[in-house]
Protein backbone atom coordinates (compact mmCIF):
# COMPACT_ATOMS: atom_id res chain seq x y z
CA UNK A 1 0.00 0.00 0.00
CA UNK A 2 3.01 2.29 0.57
CA UNK A 3 4.31 1.64 -2.66
CA UNK A 4 0.62 2.66 -4.53
CA UNK A 5 0.81 5.92 -2.55
CA UNK A 6 4.53 6.71 -3.22
CA UNK A 7 3.75 6.23 -6.90
CA UNK A 8 0.69 8.42 -6.42
CA UNK A 9 3.07 11.00 -4.78
CA UNK A 10 5.68 10.77 -7.41
CA UNK A 11 2.90 11.14 -10.70
CA UNK A 12 1.58 14.46 -8.71
CA UNK A 13 5.50 15.60 -8.88
CA UNK A 14 5.71 14.58 -12.69
CA UNK A 15 2.25 16.35 -13.40
CA UNK A 16 3.48 19.82 -11.37
CA UNK A 17 7.04 19.50 -13.58
CA UNK A 18 5.58 18.67 -16.90
CA UNK A 19 2.86 21.44 -16.44
CA UNK A 20 5.27 24.45 -14.65
CA UNK A 21 8.12 23.62 -17.22
CA UNK A 22 5.76 22.89 -20.38
CA UNK A 23 3.84 25.99 -19.52
CA UNK A 24 7.02 28.16 -19.67
CA UNK A 25 8.33 26.43 -22.96
CA UNK A 26 4.83 26.93 -24.25
CA UNK A 27 4.98 30.58 -23.74
CA UNK A 28 8.28 31.01 -25.74
CA UNK A 29 6.58 28.48 -28.53
CA UNK A 30 4.05 30.93 -28.99
CA UNK A 31 6.68 33.61 -29.98
CA UNK A 32 7.83 31.20 -32.56
CA UNK A 33 4.39 29.92 -33.75
CA UNK A 34 3.73 33.89 -34.52
CA UNK A 35 7.17 34.70 -36.35
CA UNK A 36 6.22 31.80 -38.35
CA UNK A 37 2.36 32.74 -39.09
CA UNK A 38 3.81 36.67 -39.64
CA UNK A 39 6.61 35.34 -42.27
CA UNK A 40 9.14 36.69 -40.12
CA UNK A 41 11.96 33.47 -40.16
CA UNK A 42 14.57 36.09 -41.97
CA UNK A 43 14.56 37.81 -38.04
CA UNK A 44 15.42 33.87 -36.82
CA UNK A 45 18.75 32.14 -37.20
CA UNK A 46 20.42 29.21 -38.84
CA UNK A 47 22.48 27.61 -35.88
CA UNK A 48 22.74 24.15 -37.98
CA UNK A 49 22.67 25.03 -41.53
CA UNK A 50 18.62 23.87 -42.49
CA UNK A 51 17.94 27.49 -43.43
CA UNK A 52 16.04 29.93 -41.34
CA UNK A 53 12.48 28.98 -42.39
CA UNK A 54 12.86 25.33 -41.72
CA UNK A 55 14.77 26.02 -38.35
CA UNK A 56 11.77 28.27 -37.17
CA UNK A 57 9.53 25.54 -38.07
CA UNK A 58 11.53 22.76 -36.40
CA UNK A 59 11.93 24.79 -32.56
CA UNK A 60 8.07 26.40 -32.94
CA UNK A 61 7.25 22.66 -33.10
CA UNK A 62 9.13 21.77 -30.42
CA UNK A 63 9.21 24.90 -27.76
CA UNK A 64 4.49 25.04 -28.94
CA UNK A 65 3.40 21.56 -30.38
CA UNK A 66 6.07 19.37 -28.00
CA UNK A 67 5.37 21.26 -25.23
CA UNK A 68 1.42 21.31 -25.42
CA UNK A 69 1.80 17.15 -25.65
CA UNK A 70 4.29 17.58 -22.46
CA UNK A 71 1.69 19.52 -20.38
CA UNK A 72 -1.37 17.09 -21.24
CA UNK A 73 0.87 14.07 -20.91
CA UNK A 74 0.23 12.55 -24.53
CA UNK A 75 3.70 10.79 -26.07
CA UNK A 76 5.47 12.61 -23.22
CA UNK A 77 9.02 10.63 -23.45
CA UNK A 78 8.58 11.01 -27.26
CA UNK A 79 7.51 14.74 -27.01
CA UNK A 80 10.22 15.73 -24.95
CA UNK A 81 13.25 15.02 -27.20
CA UNK A 82 12.72 17.29 -29.23
CA UNK A 83 12.63 20.17 -27.35
CA UNK A 84 15.71 18.55 -25.46
CA UNK A 85 17.41 18.84 -29.36
CA UNK A 86 16.29 22.26 -29.50
CA UNK A 87 17.95 23.33 -26.38
CA UNK A 88 20.65 21.39 -26.70
CA UNK A 89 20.93 23.47 -30.09
CA UNK A 90 20.52 26.72 -28.36
CA UNK A 91 22.77 26.12 -25.46
CA UNK A 92 25.37 24.96 -27.41
CA UNK A 93 25.04 26.15 -31.07
CA UNK A 94 23.28 29.44 -31.00
CA UNK A 95 24.72 30.45 -27.47
CA UNK A 96 27.83 28.76 -28.18
CA UNK A 97 29.74 31.91 -27.39
CA UNK A 98 27.83 32.86 -24.74
CA UNK A 99 28.68 32.92 -21.24
CA UNK A 100 27.30 29.86 -19.21
CA UNK A 101 25.44 31.54 -16.54
CA UNK A 102 23.11 34.73 -16.76
CA UNK A 103 24.93 36.48 -14.03
CA UNK A 104 28.01 36.25 -15.90
CA UNK A 105 26.50 37.64 -18.87
CA UNK A 106 24.65 40.42 -17.15
CA UNK A 107 27.65 41.64 -15.81
CA UNK A 108 30.01 41.45 -18.77
CA UNK A 109 26.85 43.88 -20.68
CA UNK A 110 26.66 46.11 -17.84
CA UNK A 111 30.67 46.63 -17.56
CA UNK A 112 30.49 46.96 -21.58
CA UNK A 113 32.45 44.39 -22.60
CA UNK A 114 29.30 42.52 -24.44
CA UNK A 115 26.17 44.06 -26.63
CA UNK A 116 24.11 41.06 -24.95
CA UNK A 117 23.41 39.93 -21.94
CA UNK A 118 22.59 36.43 -23.16
CA UNK A 119 23.88 33.33 -21.69
CA UNK A 120 23.55 29.54 -21.97
CA UNK A 121 21.54 29.04 -18.90
CA UNK A 122 17.75 29.04 -19.93
CA UNK A 123 18.18 26.85 -22.80
CA UNK A 124 20.26 24.48 -20.00
CA UNK A 125 16.91 24.97 -17.36
CA UNK A 126 14.76 24.04 -20.01
CA UNK A 127 16.72 20.90 -21.39
CA UNK A 128 17.17 19.41 -18.33
CA UNK A 129 13.79 18.89 -16.72
CA UNK A 130 12.43 17.69 -20.77
CA UNK A 131 15.52 15.09 -20.43
CA UNK A 132 14.54 13.88 -17.00
CA UNK A 133 10.38 13.86 -18.84
CA UNK A 134 11.90 11.95 -21.53
CA UNK A 135 13.51 9.30 -19.23
CA UNK A 136 10.82 9.33 -16.44
CA UNK A 137 7.55 9.58 -18.78
CA UNK A 138 4.73 11.48 -17.93
CA UNK A 139 3.57 9.49 -14.36
CA UNK A 140 -0.26 8.37 -13.75
CA UNK A 141 -1.89 11.62 -14.19
CA UNK A 142 -1.96 11.86 -18.05
CA UNK A 143 -3.36 11.09 -21.13
CA UNK A 144 -0.66 7.87 -21.88
CA UNK A 145 -1.61 6.51 -18.97
CA UNK A 146 -5.29 7.01 -19.28
CA UNK A 147 -4.63 5.17 -23.10
CA UNK A 148 -2.18 2.69 -22.45
CA UNK A 149 -4.29 1.25 -19.11
CA UNK A 150 -7.54 1.12 -21.72
CA UNK A 151 -4.95 -0.53 -24.29
CA UNK A 152 -4.09 -3.25 -21.47
CA UNK A 153 -7.78 -3.59 -20.44
CA UNK A 154 -8.43 -4.12 -24.10
CA UNK A 155 -5.89 -6.86 -24.89
CA UNK A 156 -6.53 -8.88 -21.53
CA UNK A 157 -10.61 -9.30 -22.68
CA UNK A 158 -13.07 -10.43 -20.19
CA UNK A 159 -11.74 -10.69 -16.49
CA UNK A 160 -11.00 -14.31 -15.80
CA UNK A 161 -9.50 -14.42 -19.22
CA UNK A 162 -5.60 -13.37 -18.65
CA UNK A 163 -3.85 -13.87 -22.63
CA UNK A 164 -7.33 -12.19 -24.65
CA UNK A 165 -9.52 -13.83 -26.76
CA UNK A 166 -8.65 -17.06 -28.03
CA UNK A 167 -7.47 -16.80 -31.96
CA UNK A 168 -9.03 -19.37 -34.20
Amino acid sequence: METERGQWITSVGLLVLRVGVGGFMLSHGVGKVRMLLAGQSDQFGDPIGLGAPLSLALVAFAEFGCSLLVIIGLATRLAALPVVFAMGVAALVAHGGDPWSAETAAKAFLAGTSKTWFSKEPALLFLIPFLALAFTGAGRVSLDRLIWSRLRARRSGPPGQADGPAMA
